[in-house]
């Protein structure tokens, strides 16, 4: 008997299609200079050729297209965030300020949809839920880092990894976000270099006590 391959309905053909379309639509309105709270269901929903009833099929409220955006944004990040180790090819001080270098440009391209999910993170209890929710991914990851590296006494015994990076996450995330919206880019390669040479001398080689 001869197989069959299974082939996605046309409903969900539609459905992907369709929510691309409104994510694309809230996203270019955002470079384009609008801001995410001038921005009505409406509006969003006529960009991308759908009724406002349509729009309603797919998503609850724009936050959650907004919350859509940043889980593809917080991916390519935690992508080049995981790439780098210590110990690893692209390791050492000067790697992970290459990283952060990767990740600035990253918030750089896109700075428009970053700033609108800081801002609504301000206010909407479930977009800073899912917002700082998505961090513990990075945490975990660097826990497991530091516990490795500390395992291979390349690491103090006495840097605590779970403290040290919720600090370096949280920490570094804020300085990131703060550079992109406050800078030209003209720093970056310097704020990157003095961020990873305080988190590589403070928690990565820290000196023993």
């Amino acid at each position: 008997m001869a197989s069959t391959t299974r082939r996605p309905s046309r409903a969900a053909d539609r459905r992907a299609v369709l929510e691309q379309r409104i994510t694309s639509v809230l996203e270019e309105r955002l470079r384009d200079g609008a801001t995410f709270t001038e921005l009505s269901v409406e509006q969003i929903a006529k960009a991308a050729g759908i009724s406002r009833s349509t729009f309603y099929l797919y998503f609850r409220d724009k936050a959650d297209v907004l919350l859509r955006l940043s889980g593809s944004l917080k991916d390519r990040s935690y992508e080049i965030a995981a790439s780098w180790t210590p110990a690893g090819p692209d390791g050492g001080v000067d790697g992970l300020a290459r990283a952060y270098v990767d990740i600035l440009r990253h918030y750089r391209e896109n700075a428009a949809l970053l700033a609108a999910i800081n801002e609504v993170a301000a206010y909407d209890p479930q977009v800073h839920e899912v917002w700082t929710a998505d961090q513990h991914r990075f945490i975990d990851n660097l826990v497991k880092v530091l516990k490795a590296e500390q395992r291979e006494g390349r690491t103090p015994a006495g840097v605590a990894p779970e403290l040290a990076a919720r600090l370096i996450v949280q920490g570094g995330s804020q300085i990131l976000a703060q550079q992109v919206s406050a800078s030209d880019g003209s720093d970056d390669d310097a704020v990157a270099g003095e961020l990873a040479r305080c988190y590589w001398y403070g928690v990565y080689r820290r000196p023993e006590s």
